[in-house]
């Protein structure tokens, strides 16, 4: 792993009520302190629970004074309006998050979201002060066809149109592939780099050195503890967006330690 600094983020998808995902941030923050001071400081672990329970989240996270960062799962572009069911930034902000997952293939798949509804949200994320987690990812079709570098890149490219390099920042991008997903197939930590690595070329394109050098890329694809360490040890993966194994501490944890660790 490079010189930045790691980032685990635990997707929780719509799982667990408000009451478990408390105990499972307990759980996740008691594992954190008991890591030894100099490592744990360079770790950042985030929790993105449901909508419903992200306010109880949230406060047990303030009042115990943990480190842990808070994240949502999607949001709207708009700060408010007539948009049933939907989510703002504004919301998010004053339930004190300050990370939102974006552009998920289960998004882009399951709700049809385009890359210009993306691009539009993450937009508004920066806006509002919060740091986008920008997903990208191919089908098993598109890494058959042997065109995974260039699909991403278009993600990428579509997702930032009208950001400024001093905008971008702040960004998070997360790599999963599609096929990767709660299959139990996993992607090799070479094929993986490979993909990081071309972002961040895209990145430096797009916005120059510094943030190709500062932007942190997530790995995100049935990471678990068995092998978390082998994509950490990589240059360009600065950490990972779990899914499945974020539901409980006994596999989350394992994963948290393995960024401290490398």
């Amino acid at each position: 792993m490079s010189s930045r600094r790691p980032l685990v983020a635990g997707n929780w998808k719509m799982n667990l009520t408000a009451a478990q995902g408390v105990q499972l941030v307990q759980k996740v923050d008691e594992f954190c302190r008991d890591l030894t001071a100099g490592t744990r400081e360079n770790v950042d672990v985030v929790v993105a629970p449901p909508f419903t329970a992200i306010h109880s989240a949230s406060t047990v996270i303030d009042i115990d004074r943990m480190q842990l960062g808070l994240g949502a799962q999607n949001m709207h572009w708009e700060d408010e309006g007539a948009f049933t069911g939907e989510i703002s930034p504004t919301m998010l902000r004053a339930a004190r998050v300050g990370y939102v997952i974006l552009g998920h293939s289960e998004r882009r798949e399951h709700f049809f979201e385009t890359d210009e509804m993306i691009n539009k949200k993450v937009k508004a994320a920066f806006e509002r002060g919060i740091t986008p987690i920008l997903c990208c990812g191919e089908s098993l079709e598109t890494r058959e066809a042997e065109d995974t570098l260039t699909f991403i890149e278009g993600q990428i490219r579509a997702g930032l149109v009208g950001i400024s390099a001093a905008t971008a920042t702040g960004l998070v991008v997360a790599y999963e592939p599609i096929w990767a997903i709660g299959t139990g197939r996993t992607a090799t930590p070479k094929m993986a780099e490979e993909v990081c690595e071309h972002i961040r070329t895209v990145l430096e394109d797009m916005f120059g050195p510094t943030i190709k050098s500062n932007t942190r890329i997530l790995y995100g694809g049935s990471v678990k503890a068995e092998n978390a360490e082998l994509f950490f040890s990589e240059e360009n993966i600065d950490g990972a967006l779990v899914g499945g194994a974020a539901l409980t501490a006994d596999t989350f944890n394992p994963i948290i330690a393995a960024a401290a660790k490398v």
